[in-house]
């Protein structure tokens, strides 16, 4: 009997990766690991229905992994950047991070 490859797998593992390298931009890596983690499930699915006919099923539980530590890590990102602007606020948040750009400028000689 051949065995054949589950759908999505690369899919799901590229999508855990990039969302594991985009979580420090505000946590906008949670859109593709919500999607990794959903089509994981779909293969998952089709894997238990009949596991004899798929040879990769380890590629889809690495990325299904990956993909749950990517949601928790920007799930955090989130928290935190959502704690820190209702705290502090926008305003101060901005006026502190200009500030600080200036006095790199000044100090670097404006490069």
């Amino acid at each position: 009997m051949t065995t054949k490859k589950l759908p999505n797998a690369t899919a799901v593992y590229l999508l855990a990766l990039l969302s594991i390298c985009v979580f420090c931009f505000a946590g906008i890596g949670v859109i593709p690991a919500v999607i990794s983690y959903l089509l994981a499930g779909k293969s998952e699915k089709i894997y238990v229905a009949n596991p004899e006919s798929y040879s990769n099923f380890s590629t889809i539980k690495k990325g299904k992994i990956i993909a749950i530590v990517a949601l928790v890590l920007n799930l955090m990102i989130m928290g935190i950047a959502i704690w820190t602007l209702t705290t502090i606020g926008w305003d101060a948040w901005s006026d502190e991070f200009v500030r600080k750009w200036n006095a790199g400028l000044d100090t670097n000689g404006g490069y």
